[in-house]
C-alpha cells in the first residue's frame, strides 16, 4: 500500500470501507488489497489465508463491491433508516456464492468442526466481508456509529466511549487540538 495508510480495529466492515477515506481508494489493485489483508491478519485467520492467495483484479472488485453496498447500507442503519434493499440483496447474494460448511476433523481428543467456505478466492472473499458487513449491520450498535468529526475525515469508528469524536486521537485527533492551539495563540 503505497499511500496512507488505512485506519484499522475497528469492525472488520468499518475497516473495509474506511479504504475508501477522503484522499482517494486505498484498494486501487490487488496488491493494496493484500496489504489491507495483512493490516487484519492479526484478527482473522481468514484475513491471513487471502492475503497468502494469489490475488487477481477479480478479487479486487469483489472486495470494491462488497465495501460499496456496505457503505450503502451502513450509511441509512446507522440512522436507524431502512438501508436500500438493493445493498441488502447483494451482501445476501455474496454470502450466498460461497457457502460456508463446518469442517469436522478429529484433534487428538475430540472431533472438532472449523467453518470454512467452499469456492473461488473471489466468492469466499466477498462472503467473508458480506458477513463482517451482516455482522455489523445486525448489531444494536449500528446506530452509534459516528463519522469523524474533522472537517476533512469521512472514516468511522464504533466509539467505545460516548465522547470518542475523532477516527484516531492519533490522527484526526491531534491535528485538530494543533489547530485549536494555533488559533489560541496566533494573535498573541
Amino acid at each position: 500500500m503505497s499511500g496512507p495508510v488505512p485506519l484499522t480495529g475497528e469492525p472488520l466492515a468499518l475497516d473495509l470501507v474506511n479504504t475508501r477515506p477522503s484522499v482517494g481508494d486505498l484498494l486501487t489493485g490487488p496488491d493494496d488489497l493484500r496489504a489491507w489483508l495483512l493490516l487484519q491478519a492479526d484478527r482473522s485467520p481468514e484475513a491471513r489465508e487471502f492475503a497468502a492467495a494469489e490475488l487477481t483484479d477479480a478479487d479486487l472488485e469483489v472486495a470494491r463491491e462488497v465495501r460499496a453496498h456496505t457503505a450503502r447500507a451502513l450509511d441509512r442503519a446507522r440512522d436507524g433508516e431502512r438501508p436500500p434493499p438493493e445493498a441488502l440483496d447483494a451482501l445476501t447474494r455474496a454470502q450466498g456464492a460461497a457457502p460456508a460448511v463446518r469442517e469436522l476433523d478429529w484433534n487428538g481428543t475430540a472431533v472438532t468442526a472449523t467453518p470454512r467456505r467452499t469456492g473461488p478466492t473471489a466468492a469466499r472473499l466477498a462472503a467473508w466481508l458480506a458477513e463482517a458487513a451482516t455482522d455489523l449491520l445486525t448489531d444494536p450498535a449500528v446506530t452509534t456509529v459516528r463519522q469523524c468529526a474533522a472537517e476533512d475525515c469521512v472514516l468511522l469508528f464504533l466509539p467505545a466511549h460516548p465522547r470518542r469524536r475523532w477516527c484516531s486521537a492519533a490522527r484526526c485527533g491531534n491535528r485538530a487540538r494543533v489547530a485549536r492551539h494555533y488559533q489560541r495563540h496566533r494573535t498573541t
